[in-house]
């Protein structure tokens, strides 16, 4: 076989043992790597045909992969007016109004991006910014992707004049004491009500800002993501860019199970396993069990301390437990949605239930526990589930001090065990990082750095939340690549820089593991290779 890519003058990193690699250089053909040696004979396996290039003694690293994000969803929802760098209301009160000036009449607004905390211990609701969008049809987004805000305007468009009942069981309208809507719409049933009416991208546009995202995510060293939407045309967008040569990540899929879905629609999405191209597969399900804490509709064990996340995302939990079994059986993996202490339990109760009836040979994980009590630690070692986490979170929607509303809600004892990305690791969980983009951030770099320093990314002087939970730089590492591959199956083929293993790599212009944290998002990327081929590249490389 020819080979197609030959680096040279490379520092090759273990995430395994931290160090480097005695070898200087490798060389890739068909997405594989091909051969490990010194500068001299690697060269030697260049023809006229192979891209060689000279990294100087950039630092290479196996590809990094985001554990949970939403590219398809994403492209599409960060489109309009971002409020995610206001910090209370004027200051979006003064975003919306300098957009409402640059709208044509009858035109919609949307904004995203909006962190609760701008209404300080108030309820999330649309009257703070009626006066500057009267008459205008608005959706605001906020920052959970859970809950929106939609202006008087929207909702009369919509129809929506008061409460609905919906098969998912967190879902509301929220009104007030007479029964009138705030503008406050939780999980998406109750938001498609306003979205159904706003007007839609054309799908080429659609499919252009996902192939625009998916670009950017290369340039910032990442090769892969474990994607949590195969909702709509996604999977169709996907074929379409990979047959193009278009598809800059190696996707590995998860289409989600709702509330509702009956034994037909299950059976669907285990036939529906293995469709998939050259760089992306649907591989698992996506599962949810709760809502998010700062809405109020997570399940915990006690109520938050308005009353609220008392309920599961299943009107009947058992309907999800017998689901979770149906998938076991049929030896698809899993990933479930479980933010409260309840629901992260449920959850590990219903894996058990079904690996004692079918053996334990199904990868399953939970997605995002922000919130677990100690008895729940040892169950995900114990039980083989995989903790996927979004560190950032904490650093940027939450506060040291705990005077932040995700914090206030779960009052002094919960809040103070957030986000236990080490004592899950130490208790032998396999801890898998990602952003949730468009919920924080995707850059990879910038994902390892909050999991190390845990402050917020826009003041890093502030002091971090819960220090004691940070992981070293050699484990937030190994969380974006080598446990990244065991969470998708693939240990064998990816996660390391070994002959036969994938050609997915990331290069920067020092080592990462020995840059400061709060300096690490800006090492630069120098170049991004997946499948042996180079996705991004920088100038001078």
């Amino acid at each position: 076989m020819p080979t197609r890519l030959v680096l040279l003058s490379a520092r090759l990193l273990d995430p395994v043992t931290g160090t480097f690699l005695p070898h200087t250089a490798l060389a890739a053909s068909e997405g594989r790597i091909t051969a490990l040696g010194d500068d001299r004979e690697i060269r030697a396996r260049a023809d006229a045909s192979t891209t060689v290039i000279d990294l100087k003694g950039a630092v290479v690293t196996p590809g990094l992969v985001d554990g949970h994000l939403h590219p398809v969803s994403g492209a599409e929802l960060t489109h309009g007016l971002d409020l995610s760098g206001c910090s209370g209301l004027e200051a979006v009160r003064e975003a919306l109004a300098r957009e409402v000036r640059t709208l044509a009449p009858g035109a919609w607004l949307h904004g995203w991006g909006l962190d609760p905390n701008v209404f300080g211990d108030q309820p999330a609701r649309t009257a703070p910014f009626d006066t500057v969008l009267e008459g205008v049809p608005a959706l605001l987004l906020l920052f959970d992707a859970h809950s929106v805000l939609a202006s008087r305007r929207a909702l009369e468009l919509a129809g929506v004049d008061g409460p609905r009942t919906f098969d998912q069981a967190s879902a509301e309208v929220v009104c007030d004491g007479d029964g009138r809507p705030t503008g406050l719409l939780l999980e998406d049933a109750a938001c498609e009500l306003v979205e159904r009416v706003a007007p839609r991208p054309t799908r080429t546009e659609r499919r252009d800002r996902l192939a625009a995202v998916l670009r950017a995510m290369a340039a910032t060293g990442l090769t892969g993501g474990h994607t949590m939407d195969a909702n709509g045309d996604s999977l169709d967008f996907f074929t379409e860019l990979d047959a193009a040569g278009e598809l800059p990540l190696r996707l590995r899929v998860a289409p989600w199970c709702q509330p509702g879905t009956d034994s037909d629609g299950v059976r669907a999405l285990i036939e529906q396993q293995g469709r998939g191209g050259a760089l992306w597969r649907t591989d698992g399900v996506k599962l949810f069990m709760d809502g998010t804490i700062d809405n109020g509709t997570a399940w915990l064990e006690r109520p938050d301390c308005h009353g609220e996340s008392t309920h599961a995302f299943w009107p009947d939990p058992a309907v999800y437990t017998r689901v979770i079994g149906e998938l076991h059986r049929a030896g698809v993996p899993t990933a479930t949605h479980a933010i409260g202490d309840a629901a992260v339990r449920h959850v590990l109760d219903s894996v058990a239930k079904a690996q004692a009836g079918s053996g334990r040979g199904v990868r399953h994980r939970i997605e995002h526990i922000e919130t677990v009590p100690d008895d729940t630690l040892r169950r995900f070692a114990e039980l083989g589930v995989v903790a996927s986490m979004q560190p950032t979170h904490c650093c940027d929607f939450t506060r040291a001090d705990h005077t932040d509303n995700w914090s206030r809600r779960l009052g002094e004892e919960r809040a103070s065990r957030a986000w236990r990305c080490r004592d899950l690791w130490e208790a032998g969980a396999t801890v898998v990082l990602g952003s949730d983009w468009p919920i924080a951030p995707y850059p990879p770099l910038g994902v390892m750095a909050g999991a190390r320093h845990r402050r917020p990314a826009r003041d890093l002087s502030l002091p971090p939340h819960g220090p004691e939970q940070a992981l070293s730089a050699s484990r937030a590492l190994r969380a974006m690549t080598v446990n990244a591959a065991f969470a998708a199956g693939e240990e064998r083929q990816a996660g390391r820089i070994a002959v036969g293993y994938r050609a997915d790599l990331s290069v920067f212009a020092e080592n990462p593991l020995t840059t400061g944290a709060t300096d690490l998002p800006d090492l630069p990327v120098l170049l991004t290779v997946l499948d042996g081929r180079p996705t991004h590249r920088a100038a001078h490389v």
